[in-house]
């Protein structure tokens, strides 16, 4: 069966890896094909300013993450340039006069359909359940949002422009393929060695519980965008949850909870170097421990990145904390047997009957 254009353009992008990427590492030759491809681009305009004011930096903290030995933090912040930087290329792929043509869109939009809308199951790369839990995490999050992007792609292009829609149509195969890149960040575990995870339902109800208790004015206001995205976070936890991809619905309760833990503890003082000396040894002891520790040290990988960015706009000591602080006792909860749920208080009723004199 013939290929999408979509993921052909991809697919032809990462067919030859750059001469500056290490040849034995996925990671690696992936974070320098797209850190290239930016620098390469003839893209111009306002939108491509934009874009790639947002993905450069991501791009070099992948790479000096990865140059620290922190590869799951690497993985992360290389996630957040790539689905975009993914997108751009597919659309930057077409042919110029093709870009505004709604009926090529709707052309393309009904080609990829079969395998941008397959089930969760079928669009799962082989091999997914015995991956490392933070790749399998990153993994399952970007399946959840390939029919997403998929579905709004063409209402979008045909509510804005063609060329809007072709940007998310190319979103949506970039996902796929961030799941299938994921797949090639072993090692490879043997078949059952990973233990279930259980349902998040408690602490997707908890959470969601203090986000809504948090949302009042003024925060409410100035820091809209803010609640807003921890909301989206928590929503697609629960997908996540209720589609049985509980790696994913972890990760994105994480994700959500530190969040929710700067919206809430906003403005506390934090001691940078007292984070950092933690968060360090915190990551000893995952080295030491037992089994899968790479959800818990993605997230204290990025503590340790945080703790050491200098930019006072980050606020990295406040999120290493809310990390350290709140984000891994969550993990080691949600990892854990489920809560009690408390009983169920019966209903009561108390009716006074008062009969009106004569009557």
């Amino acid at each position: 069966m013939r290929r999408s254009l979509a993921l052909s353009a991809l697919l032809a992008l990462a067919a030859a890896p750059p001469a500056s990427a290490a040849a034995d590492d996925p990671l690696a030759t992936e974070i320098a094909r797209w850190h290239d491809f930016v620098r390469d681009h003839p893209g111009s305009g306002e939108e491509w300013t934009a874009l790639r004011g947002a993905v450069e930096p991501a791009l070099r903290e992948a790479a000096a993450a990865l140059a620290s030995g922190r590869r799951w933090q690497a993985l992360a912040r290389l996630v957040a340039a790539r689905v975009p930087l993914a997108a751009e290329a597919f659309r930057a792929a077409l042919p110029e006069g093709a870009r505004g043509d709604l009926a090529r869109l709707e052309t393309e939009w009904r080609r990829q359909g079969p395998e941008l809308t397959a089930p969760l199951a079928t669009l799962a790369p082989a091999g997914l359940e015995r991956l490392p839990a933070a790749a399998r995490a990153v993994a399952e999050a970007a399946l959840s949002e390939v029919g997403v992007y998929y579905q709004a792609s063409l209402d979008y292009g045909r509510n804005t422009v063609a060329e809007a829609g072709f940007y998310y149509l190319g979103a949506a195969a970039a996902q796929l393929e961030l799941a299938r890149f994921c797949a090639t960040l072993g090692p490879v575990r043997p078949a059952g060695a990973a233990p279930a995870l259980r349902s998040l339902e408690p602490e997707l109800e908890a959470l969601e519980g203090e986000l809504l208790a948090a949302y009042r004015p003024p925060a409410s206001i100035d820091r809209h965008p803010a609640f807003i995205r921890a909301s989206a976070l928590l929503k697609q936890a629960r997908e996540l949850d209720a589609a049985g991809l509980r790696h994913g619905a972890l990760y994105r309760l994480l994700e959500a909870r530190l969040r929710v833990s700067l919206l809430t503890r906003s403005g506390e003082p934090a001691d940078r170097q007292a984070a950092g000396r933690r968060a360090e040894a915190i990551l000893a002891e995952l080295d030491a421990a037992p089994g899968d520790r790479s959800l818990e040290r993605l997230f204290v990988e990025s503590a340790l990145g945080a703790a050491a960015d200098p930019a006072p706009d980050t606020r990295g000591p406040e999120t290493a904390r809310a990390i350290l602080d709140e984000v891994l006792p969550l993990h080691a909860a949600a990892t854990g047997p489920a809560p009690p749920v408390p009983p169920v208080r019966p209903a009561e009723v108390t009716v006074t009957l008062v009969r009106w004199p004569y009557t």
